[in-house]
């Protein structure tokens, strides 16, 4: 599956649109690492739990939106985005979404 974030593929056509796209998840933070990271905080840096933990989050979103594109027959997401907000103290959701198409190569 091929993931853009430009509306066009190198080397391809659209051929056709099959939907809209797109993953998300909601994750919460651990009482461990909220109390460790906020010593983290005090002392100024990145905080590597929580880095590790949104990267997760983006990636399993990805993994839903490619799951759903692929339900569609489709062979690229194009326009591809991503969002985060905050649900409620502690949480947050993370959203990807994009353009599901099926592809030609260009010289056909």
């Amino acid at each position: 599956m091929i993931i853009s974030t430009t509306d066009k593929i190198p080397g391809y056509k659209i051929k056709e649109i099959t939907g809209i796209v797109m993953g998300n998840i909601v994750h919460s933070k651990h009482l461990g690492k909220d109390i460790a990271a906020a010593f983290k905080t005090l002392a100024g840096g990145e905080i590597k739990s929580y880095t590790e933990m949104m990267t997760e989050a983006r990636n399993k979103a990805i993994e839903r939106m490619i799951d759903e594109a692929e339900k569609l027959g489709a062979d690229a997401i194009v326009s591809v985005r991503f969002s985060s907000s905050a649900i409620m103290s502690g949480a947050a959701e993370i959203l990807v979404y994009g353009t599901a198409v099926k592809l030609l190569p260009k010289d056909i």
